[in-house]
């Protein structure tokens, strides 16, 4: 359990080192324009934080792509799989992504997707992909890149920056969604959790010990379209800290599919 104070507490051993505790936003599952879009860019444009818009192309909507046009400042698209449809037997964990189908034809529908992303943003969107369910078949990621995909982003810590040659994974940590019944916010104490243990991971790993790779940026993920209250409260609360705090720092979306900046100084603790 970590409270407010205690994770106040690990941005101030960052700050006292002299390091950088980067960080990512993505949230998942665009579609179309919404209410509950129009509050979470707006809470990106107040915090200057910026935002990277993981949407469905196969059920994207030109409407969507003029909403997120107007918050190009703020608001970058990234591929979130083809139709977000799980294609798993029964019992079985959910995946779009997966070796339920041949090879051949989810990359067929990645292309079409890409396609369709390319029509609908144009340039403003990154070629990057992001798997329903944070989900995809091993076989898959070497491919990605011969599709136009140079970048990656599941959930959790990465084990390599580059899963295969031209590709960049920068995962997200921090999920603050319970998605088992009843589905709704995580918790105070629970998101801050996981957001101060993946910090902690990275400062340790920058002096030698175990821990996550020190270069990636701590990734927050949300989904706009399952927040209740709590959700987007604690939202309301967080990313104030963080664009205030001198420790912290926001990574561009393009930057964090690019070369990853040092994120911990020498020195630090």
């Amino acid at each position: 359990m970590t409270s407010w104070r205690e994770f106040e507490q690990e941005l101030d051993t960052w700050a006292e080192a002299g390091s950088s505790a980067t960080f990512w936003w993505r949230d998942d599952d665009a579609v179309e324009p919404t209410a509950a879009l129009d509050r979470l860019l707006a809470l990106a444009a107040a915090q200057e934080v910026p935002v990277a818009a993981a949407v469905v192309p196969g059920r994207g909507c030109a409407a969507l792509g003029r909403r997120l046009a107007a918050a190009a400042d703020i608001a970058t698209p990234l591929q979130h799989g083809y139709l977000h449809r799980n294609y798993a037997p029964a019992g079985e964990r959910k995946v779009e992504l997966g070796g339920h189908r041949p090879s051949a034809r989810i990359c067929e529908e990645l292309m079409r997707g890409a396609a369709r992303m390319a029509a609908i943003f144009g340039p403003g969107a990154l070629p990057a992909l992001v798997p329903p369910w944070n989900r995809i078949a091993p076989e898959l990621i070497p491919m990605l890149p011969e599709l136009g995909l140079t970048g990656l982003s599941t959930y959790g810590a990465r084990q390599v920056s580059a899963p295969a040659p031209g590709l960049t994974q920068a995962n997200t940590h921090v999920d603050i969604m319970r998605w088992d019944s009843p589905r709704g916010f995580l918790g105070e104490s629970e998101a801050l959790g996981l957001f101060r243990g993946h910090l902690e991971a990275r400062r340790r790993a920058g002096t030698g010990r175990a821990g996550a790779d020190p270069t990636e940026p701590t990734g927050l993920l949300t989904h706009h379209l399952a927040h209740d209250e709590p959700t987007w409260e604690f939202l309301e609360r967080l990313l104030p800290l963080l664009a205030r705090h001198p420790a912290a720092r926001a990574i561009p979306v393009s930057d964090v599919f690019n070369t990853m900046p040092s994120s911990v100084s020498e020195g630090s603790t």
